[in-house]
């Protein structure tokens, strides 16, 4: 998918969140497809830490590539343009371990389930380790 025009990735991202609708299961199809996504370490064009710099999704999508939180930012926002996740509580957490290493964007949903953690998976969010520190909460609504 992510190889293809722009207007056929959106045609395909519009697929998914149909499918979602439709899964028993929909958690790992959505991390299934974000898996593939080209990821770049760093977009010097978006300051999570400001809204107003970030692109609307469509417009992510368009450009194609994602650093890990225009990453978490678009698995949030499937999540949240789905009839089934439109009334769940979905928040991109910005963790960091103790020693500030490493800083991880994580979709949580309804406080249950994480996303982005497991590149492939979706896990319970109990089992993110207890010593990362939050450093940034986004409460994922419809994008502007």
């Amino acid at each position: 998918m992510f190889n293809k025009p722009p207007d056929e990735r959106l045609s395909e991202w519009k697929s998914l969140r149909d499918s979602i609708n439709h899964s028993d299961n929909p958690l790992p199809m959505v991390a299934e497809f974000w898996s593939k996504a080209p990821v770049i370490p760093y977009n010097h064009r978006i300051d999570q830490y400001n809204r107003k710099s970030w692109p609307t999704p469509w417009e992510i999508i368009v450009d194609n590539k994602y650093d890990d939180f225009t990453l978490g930012l678009m698995i949030g926002y499937t999540l949240k343009l789905t009839e089934k996740f439109a009334n769940s509580k979905v928040e991109l957490r910005t963790l960091v371990d103790q020693e500030r290493t490493k800083l991880y964007n994580l979709v949580y949903i309804d406080d249950e389930t994480v996303l982005n953690y497991d590149k492939w998976n979706s896990i319970k969010a109990q089992d993110i380790p207890d010593s990362f520190l939050l450093e940034n909460l986004i409460d994922i609504g419809s994008p502007r």
